[in-house]
Formats: C-alpha cells, sequence, structure tokens
C-alpha cells in the first residue's frame, strides 16, 4: 500500500512539473510567447513550476531556436528520478537499466496525454465559443496537429471531425507505444 501512495504521489507531481516542461518546449517550438501581456495566460504558471529547473540546465545546455533542449532534458531527468526512486522502492531488482527506458517513455506518455488533454479542452471550448486569450492560446497549441488532419477529412455537415481524428491517432500511438516500451524492457533486461 505504501508503494502505491508514493507511486501516485510521485506521479502526479512528477506528471504535472515534467508536463509543464514538456508545454514550455512546445510552445518555444511553437514561438508562443510566454507572457500575459502577449496573450499567454498560462506562461507564469508555467514558469512558475518549470524554471527551478529549466534555468539551470540553461546554463549547461546551448540553445537553439527550433528546440528548447533544457525544458525537453528536464522532463526527462524528473521522469528518471521518479522512476529511479520507485526502483528503488521495490528493492532495485535487477540491473536498473529499465528505470532509463521507463524515463525516456515517460516523457513520450506526457507528449501523448498533453496533447489528448488539450484537444479534449478544445474540442469542448469549440463548442461554446467562448472567446479569450486561453482559448487563442489553445487554439495556437492544437492548430498545428489538427491542420494536416484537416487537409484530408472535410467537414460532415458542418462539423469539424479533425480532433476526434487526433484522438483516435493519440490513442493508436498510446497503444504502440506501450507495445514498443514492453518489447524494449523486455530486450533491456
Amino acid at each position: 500500500m505504501l508503494y502505491q501512495i508514493v507511486y501516485l504521489l510521485l506521479d502526479v507531481t512528477v506528471g504535472l512539473v515534467a508536463g509543464m516542461c514538456v508545454l514550455r518546449a512546445y510552445m518555444q517550438f511553437q514561438r508562443i510567447p510566454m507572457s500575459v501581456r502577449a496573450g499567454n495566460p498560462a506562461g507564469p504558471f508555467i514558469f512558475a513550476l518549470s524554471d527551478w529547473i529549466v534555468l539551470p540546465l540553461r546554463r549547461v545546455l546551448p540553445r537553439t531556436a527550433a528546440v528548447d533542449l533544457a525544458s525537453v532534458l528536464a522532463a526527462f531527468v524528473l521522469e528518471l528520478a521518479q522512476f529511479g526512486v520507485l526502483w528503488l522502492l521495490q528493492g532495485a531488482q535487477g540491473d536498473g537499466l529499465s528505470v532509463p527506458v521507463m524515463a525516456f517513455f515517460g516523457v513520450l506518455r506526457l507528449v501523448v496525454s498533453g496533447l489528448t488533454g488539450l484537444v479534449l479542452l478544445y474540442a469542448l471550448l469549440s463548442w461554446v465559443q467562448v472567446h479569450s486569450a486561453a482559448t487563442d492560446l489553445l487554439d495556437r497549441l492544437v492548430a498545428p496537429p489538427l491542420t494536416p488532419i484537416r487537409r484530408h477529412l472535410p467537414l460532415v455537415g458542418g462539423v469539424d471531425l479533425s480532433p476526434l481524428a487526433l484522438l483516435l491517432i493519440l490513442q493508436i500511438a498510446n497503444m504502440v507505444m506501450i507495445t514498443v516500451q514492453a518489447w524494449v524492457l523486455a530486450w533491456v533486461t
């Protein structure tokens, strides 16, 4: 029971902070400004949760225009710490090679589940037609993966089914990822 409690607490805490690191990297990749004045109400929250780990890594890693390596590495380090603690709580069985593999797939799961959450929120808010800075930000975050789908999937009775198609693709990606993770873990251990 103690293991499940620790697992839950780590999963929620690391998932939130590492998720903000991944979101930070994605927003930089999409060139979305992080200030409230620039129309990003989530920017201060993202900085508050991720600055403590991203900023020290930025001193070591070179800055690139395309990918925020410090944020991506921060998410990986957080996942690595989570699975390392869980591995130790289970008695450190095996050689520990599974810990970085689990951390890598943990970051991939964050990407898929984060995008799934954004698409669901986008779809729900599209029914209400709320105009705010938050919905504009959400549209900018979700538009890049939806655009290629919209090119191939026409409106059906005036309804945009591209979010549903993207959710299906994300679920399939999650299923494939689980299978690949099991195969890699079996190969490593």
